[in-house]
């Protein structure tokens, strides 16, 4: 079996059991719980993992707290996530202790003093802060490549060689990008503009009109890999859920890119795995 095909089954298999706590949590009276916060721009996702790092319970919740990668609603954010992590609790009848974060590359020292304390506000002890990217690959595995994490307001790529992370950039587009195309073309507001995005049956409609869009995040993933020996590209975040999207980018740089079934759960899946049991300063 090919390292693509070992990446994509442990990926996949993750994600899809993850899918499934989030309608059917498990009890399992885990003596501790992993718990991964990503504050995205369109989507905050909380995922609990148990003692084994199996997940046990998730939560996601569309929200407009962050911007670019930047909270711009701080005490919305905390609001949500504390609200996240008392329902989870309630479900899995455990206090939920430790949770590890993730930020857009390059922004640490722009914005990741807000991350910590949004999940610290919110009842978190804070035990791991790590880029979105670097993240997604403790859930992707990936020896040799890129990451290319497409959220709602950035683009991060993180370039791997043999397993460890050698670069790591961030660029302001991603799915708002989207959805103000898609706003443009349809003569729709914003929000309205962003439900019909994340509908799939509307993917192969939308697919040609936010071709350009693609594109252009196409040239900006080519700008930061031509210096470095990528042989594949991994899609996640959910602007990736785009049905075709790695078509694009694969003829516009030229190299093999694939994503996985459900590339929105794979970074807080990936955040859940880097969380421990010792806080940070």
């Amino acid at each position: 079996m090919s390292e693509k095909e070992l990446t994509f089954e442990y990926c996949d298999q993750l994600v899809q059991e993850f899918e499934d706590v989030i309608e059917n949590p498990i009890r399992s009276k885990s003596p501790v719980y992993y718990t991964g916060v990503d504050l995205g721009t369109a989507c905050v996702v909380v995922a609990v993992l148990d003692e084994n790092y199996k997940p046990v319970a998730g939560a996601y919740q569309y929200a407009d707290v962050v911007r670019d990668g930047m909270v711009v609603d701080y005490i919305g954010a905390i609001n949500i996530v504390r609200k996240m992590k008392q329902d989870l609790e309630e479900k899995l009848d455990a206090e939920l202790i430790y949770a590890a974060a993730a930020i857009p590359p390059g922004t640490d020292g722009l914005d990741s003093g807000a991350i910590k304390n949004v999940v610290q506000a919110a009842g978190f002890e804070l035990t791991n802060l790590l880029d979105e990217p670097t993240a997604a690959n403790a859930v992707l595995k990936m020896q040799n490549g890129a990451v290319v994490d497409i959220g709602g307001g950035t683009t991060g790529i993180s370039i791997l060689k043999d397993g460890k992370v050698i670069s790591v950039v961030d660029e302001p587009t991603g799915g708002t990008h989207f959805s103000l195309v898609i706003s443009g073309a349809y003569k729709m507001d914003f929000a309205e503009a962003d439900l019909y995005k994340r509908d799939e049956k509307n993917h192969k409609e939308l697919l040609p009109v936010l071709k350009p869009v693609v594109e252009k995040v196409s040239s900006i993933i080519s700008q930061y890999i031509k210096d470095y020996d990528v042989q594949e590209i991994a899609l996640v975040g959910g602007t990736c859920r785009l049905i075709g999207i790695e078509n694009i980018i694969q003829k516009q740089t030229g190299i093999f890119t694939h994503k996985p079934k459900n590339p929105m759960f794979v970074t807080p899946l990936g955040i859940a795995l880097s969380c421990k049991q010792e806080s940070i300063d």
